[in-house]
């Protein structure tokens, strides 16, 4: 099993972790536990009322009074109508719960990408995301409020057994605890078998994901036959585990009725001793035992909801990481206004390092407010962490990034919101991804409330209606458009948000000369401050300054025709390189 030792093993109290979800539900969790109480004990009522007057009618000779069979039938009904009640109300609450957690993962995600998505591979973060949520539904509607419920109805029948006879509860209650135990003492095994099966799940989930992504290289290489393969190498995992677990639970329940039939042959030993002393009148002796049998059947089932929710662990330990996922760009504690007018950017000082890996050493970079800057370096110099920074999807381990406004303070982007920050500065990326819809509909993600002028003007800026009419739909992650179209597209989005500051990470790598020329004549309307990271000299030599970047640090700045002068510069070598 390839999963990791968190998976192999979860820690205790995964579940618990999850129970403040309940929290804003508490009305809808009291209505629960009680219609869980009125059914249990509806049903302990309508078995012992109805083992006595079967008791009666043998020992006395005496037909049931209209009263015991009125009370028989209206315990009937309410039994029926309180199990259907617990069930709407059970599985309302936990369908309730369960859409409540997708949002606050799918929130946790976003806190911490791209920190957390890195690495990651889709197929297993959309398991945490819905296959492991939809997991804990048998936590919320079949453990809690039922657990409650059981214990309740368990002392008071208790209770009532000893009114009836002392000794009836001594052949009761060794069985209840045993069967109260039994979850506990087989938590490891059931967690360690849970966490295999969910760790297979989700491998399944990831290997099935990455195939149709990479279908069409599949079958262009001729890997489609291995591929098919080992995903059926890997259901079969995913069925061993489910087996193992489905086994498990069969065996657990056959020992847990054996213990109930132990039980009940002791209430029927007791009994009759007690009968036979003249300690219990005969007709309470089958009363006796259905009361025994009905209090022990709500905890035999709450012993069987335990162990399968023990087995849930795993996927509760993954719910739970989400949920919890720090943010490596916190949120400020008193944000700062964002200053009106053009912004210029700053890299002050500024370190990085993933993971204890150096990237960018004491970086200082400077663009005034309306001027291109191009960031040129040779493969890991650390252009694009400088791109993430502006971004803000981490913060710098010394120094600070700064929007530079004219004439005033410059501003720490630790001080802004998500929002006024996502209003100032555009991130453009090699590969941007697009999703289902329209081509308006990608590119009003941006900017939801841009009107249908604006739309079509940057549209036609940047060449998108030429590639097809805005209401076409586009495959997922635009997998019916090419690279260059791409690319168009994605500009088009950023530029339509109308941002300060655009920071083009190779967007127009993509793109030939010509579409490139042409876009830089749509990039150069307006004043916005414009970071190009590039390896194209056309586009490095459009920008107004050029620096740079080698070994994490600035090695020179200046304009095209300054650094190009000296042979030896690191621009001629960073240009030798790429044209090489």
């Amino acid at each position: 099993m390839s999963s990791t030792q968190a998976d192999s093993l979860p820690a205790r109290g995964s579940l618990r972790a999850l129970l403040p979800a309940l929290a804003g539900h508490r009305a809808m969790m009291a209505r629960t536990c009680a219609a869980a109480l009125v059914e249990q004990g509806s049903l302990v009522a309508l078995l012992t009322l109805a083992a006595h007057t079967v008791g009666t009618a043998v020992i006395e000779d005496r037909a049931p009074s209209a009263g015991t069979v009125t009370a028989l039938v209206v315990l009937v009904l309410v039994r029926a109508l309180t199990t259907w009640h617990e069930m709407d109300l059970s599985h309302d609450l936990a369908y309730r719960v369960l859409a409540e957690l997708r949002v606050r993962i799918f929130d946790g995600l976003a806190r911490s990408a791209p920190a957390r998505v890195a690495g990651k591979r889709s197929g297993d973060l959309a398991a945490t995301a819905m296959a492991d949520v939809e997991a804990l539904e048998f936590f919320y509607a079949h453990t809690t409020a039922q657990l409650l419920a059981s214990g309740v109805v368990f002392t008071g029948g208790v209770t009532a057994l000893a009114t009836v006879e002392p000794w009836l509860p001594a052949a009761v209650l060794p069985v209840a605890a045993v069967l109260a135990v039994a979850p506990f003492a087989e938590a490891r095994g059931r967690a360690t078998r849970g966490a295999r099966t969910r760790a297979a799940s989700a491998k399944l989930s990831a290997d099935t994901v990455e195939t149709v992504d990479g279908l069409r290289e599949l079958l262009a290489f001729g890997g489609l036959a291995e591929r098919r393969r080992r995903l059926a190498g890997q259901g079969r995992k995913v069925g061993e585990a489910q087996r193992a677990e489905a086994t498990w639970e069969a065996t657990a329940a056959a020992v847990r009725d054996a213990l109930i039939v132990v039980a009940v042959l002791g209430v029927v030993a007791a009994a009759a001793q007690s009968v036979t002393s003249g300690r219990l009148h005969g007709a309470w002796a089958p009363a006796a035992m259905a009361l025994a049998l009905s209090v022990l059947g709500p905890v035999a089932e709450s012993a069987r909801a335990l162990s399968q929710a023990v087995g849930l662990r795993a996927a509760a330990a993954r719910v739970d990481a989400a949920l919890k996922a720090p943010a490596p760009a916190p949120p400020p504690a008193s944000p700062r206004p964002l200053p009106p007018g053009p912004l210029g950017v700053r890299l002050h000082r500024v370190s990085f390092d993933y993971g204890g890996l150096p990237v960018l050493d004491g970086v200082d970079l400077t663009v005034p407010a309306g001027r291109t800057l191009a960031l040129v370096g040779s493969s890991g110099a650390g252009k694009s962490t400088c791109a993430h920074l502006l971004a803000r999807f981490w913060d710098p381990s010394t120094g600070a990034v700064q929007l530079m406004p004219d004439g005033d303070d410059p501003v720490d982007l630790r001080d802004l919101t998500d929002a006024q920050l996502r209003s100032a500065v555009a991130v453009v990326g090699q590969d941007t991804p697009l999703f289902h819809g329209t081509l308006a509909d990608n590119l009003r993600l941006s900017a939801p409330d841009a009107d249908e002028q604006l739309l079509a003007e940057t549209a036609r800026l940047c060449g998108v209606d030429r590639i097809a009419a805005l209401d076409t739909l586009v495959g997922e992650r635009g997998a019916t458009l090419s690279g260059g179209q791409r690319a168009r597209i994605a500009l088009a989005r950023a530029l339509l948000a109308e941002p300060e500051i655009l920071v083009l990470d190779e967007t127009t790598a993509h793109l030939d000369n010509l579409s490139d020329a042409q876009l830089a004549t749509a990039l150069g309307k307006g004043h916005r401050t414009t970071i190009v990271i590039a390896h194209r000299p056309a586009t490095i030599r459009r920008a107004d300054r050029i620096a740079v970047l080698e070994a994490g640090r600035i090695a020179e700045e200046g304009t095209w025709e300054e650094l190009t002068a000296r042979p030896d510069s690191a621009l001629s070598r960073v240009l030798a390189v790429t044209a090489s």
